[in-house]
This record gives C-alpha cells, structure tokens and sequence, in this order.
C-alpha cells in the first residue's frame, strides 16, 4: 500500500481459525468506523484495540511467525529494503 511492506497473515493458521479472526477483525473495524461517525472516543479506542488483538493473532502484527531468520520490513518502504527490484518491476 503506497510502496510499504506489510506481512501477510500467518499461512500456518487453520482455514477455520483464520475465517473466525478475519472476522472479527471486520467487526472491530467497522466499530471503529461506527466510533468514529459517532465521536465516540472511549468506543473508538476499545474499537481500536480490538483491530489490534485480532491483528496480533493473525500474525500480521507482533511477534514474526516465519523461522529462516528473515527480517520484518513490515511498514518500511519497499524501495528501501532488499524487495526493491522486486517491487519496482510490479506494475
């Protein structure tokens, strides 16, 4: 998104697993939304934390779920990072 790096979803989580944090992590989502139209900063943060908690446990935040030692260049932009060919040839 807008030239950053950001990590995929952990493919090691069962489909039924993943479906169910997907979800909820659509839910919290539109609760921020919801939070937002309504100016509601307590109802925002909850909103927010629960993007985070359903983030953190789909892999894409916390924690690297890989094991070869990679870096995360999760949020770095990619033409800075050794993925820079790679994305330049992306159309």
């Amino acid at each position: 998104m807008r030239g950053r790096l950001w990590r995929k979803s952990n493919p090691a989580l069962d489909a039924a697993t993943r479906t169910a944090l997907v979800g909820d992590l659509m839910d919290a989502r539109r609760a921020v939304g919801a939070a937002l139209r309504a100016k509601d900063k307590t109802a925002e943060q909850t909103a927010r934390a629960a993007v985070n908690t359903a983030k953190h446990a789909l892999g894409e935040r916390g924690p690297v779920w890989w094991d070869d030692a990679a870096p995360d260049y999760t949020r770095h932009m990619a033409r800075t990072t050794p993925y820079a060919d790679w994305f330049a040839g992306l159309s």
